[in-house]
């Protein structure tokens, strides 16, 4: 029953959180646009699984993801092998970032613009390399940058100077960089944040900050996401410079 009541609590902020978006739909349609809404049988069930879908997916990032991650990292911790807990860190980063369906969705439509614009050979067999080779190319980023980010944790540098320099880079990269690749490089550095990267990878950086002593979560918990986020910018450069 407890169960249950907390999946109704969740079902009701999911459709609060959801409200705003349904009534500036409703505004512009009805006031600015002052045409009635197309299918509205359609559209209302099509919310409807809106809200199950919110629900369902916070719902089992409480249930699962959040306690397997934060118990992973801890155990790993209380083994005290940092060799271990780096190989770790690549592997969820890579793991979660290969399975992302952004990425996926915005490698394949890079590929095809790419194929249009006669800067890959215009064939599924040309299409699909390009996109798996983005695809690879931000996975090894990612898990480059939470290992980054779990030693971060491990030895207590200050996060800002790391960010700082990091994103230097970027813009130094950016002057070399192919101008069909920045675009992509820059919405790469978005995409990888998503559903699945974000719950297991917060999970880590606080399961491991709790676990170390001097260390606190709210400071050195956070802050992995950062380093997922920077770290595809400036390798999907280096991989259009590459390939150019």
């Amino acid at each position: 029953m407890d169960t249950l009541r907390a999946l109704l609590r969740a079902m009701l902020s999911s459709a609060r959180d959801l409200l705003p978006i349904v009534a500036v739909i409703a505004f512009f349609q009805l006031v600015v646009l002052q045409e009635p809404l197309p299918n509205i049988v359609s559209i209302a069930f099509g919310l409807l699984l809106v809200v199950l879908g919110l629900t369902f997916f916070i719902f089992g990032l409480e249930m699962g993801l959040f306690p397997i991650g934060e118990a992973m990292a801890q155990a790993f911790a209380r083994k005290g092998s940092v060799v271990w807990l780096l190989i770790f860190a690549f592997c969820l980063g890579f793991g979660t970032t290969v399975a992302e369906p952004a990425l996926t969705a915005v490698a394949d439509e890079a590929a095809d613009v790419a194929a249009e614009g006669g800067m890959i050979e215009s064939s599924e067999l040309g299409k699909e390399e390009y996109a798996n080779g983005l695809r690879y190319t931000v996975a090894l980023s990612v898990g480059i940058a939470i290992m980054v980010g779990v030693l971060r944790i491990l030895k207590g540098w200050p996060i800002h100077y790391m960010i700082i320099g990091g994103y230097i880079g970027v813009v130094i990269l950016t002057g070399f960089a192919p101008d069909n690749i920045i675009g992509i490089a820059y919405d790469s550095g978005g995409v990888t944040t998503s559903t699945i990267t974000v719950p297991l990878v917060t999970a880590l950086g606080v399961g491991l900050a709790s676990s170390i002593k001097g260390r606190n979560p709210m400071i050195d918990g956070f802050g992995l996401i950062a380093f997922a986020s920077l770290l595809p910018m400036m390798f999907v450069m280096i991989y259009g410079m590459v390939l150019a």
